[in-house]
C-alpha cells in the first residue's frame, strides 16, 4: 500500500481532502474531519490508520497486524503497520466504511451538498 494506489481508490468519492500533518503522515479528510491516515516516511512509511464502526473495533483490534490507533483509539480508530498484509479489497472496503462514518456524522445539509 502506498499513497498513490489511496489517491486512486479514493479519487472518486466526494469531497474527500487531503493534507500533509505532523510532518510525516497524509491525511485524508471529508468537511474537515479526518478519515484515514498514511504515514509517509520514516521508519514506519506505509502504515495506516482509519476510523472503524465501535462494534468492529474488538473484532479487527484481535486480528494479527492491527492495534488500536495511538491517539485515536478512543474514537475507535485502528492502525495497521503493513497494510499489504491484508487483502486489497478488504482494505479499500474499510477505508470506503470510514469514509462513510464520517459522512454520515456531517450536517445534513453538507451531506446534501456532497451529493450533488
Amino acid at each position: 500500500m502506498n499513497e498513490d494506489t489511496l489517491r486512486t481508490w479514493l479519487e472518486p468519492w466526494p469531497g474527500v481532502e487531503e493534507s500533509v500533518k505532523w510532518e510525516d503522515d497524509l491525511v485524508f479528510s471529508l468537511a474537515g474531519k479526518m478519515f484515514c491516515v498514511i504515514c509517509l516516511r520514516g521508519p514506519k512509511a506505509g502504515s495506516m490508520s482509519f476510523k472503524v464502526e465501535d462494534e468492529r473495533f474488538l473484532e479487527l483490534t484481535e486480528r494479527p497486524g492491527f492495534i488500536p490507533a495511538p491517539y485515536l483509539a478512543r474514537a475507535h480508530w485502528v492502525y495497521i503497520e503493513q497494510p499489504k498484509r491484508v487483502p486489497a479489497k478488504e482494505l479499500r472496503d474499510l477505508v470506503r466504511r470510514s469514509y462513510e462514518l464520517v459522512r454520515e456524522k456531517l450536517p445534513k445539509k453538507t451531506q446534501r451538498e456532497l451529493a450533488d
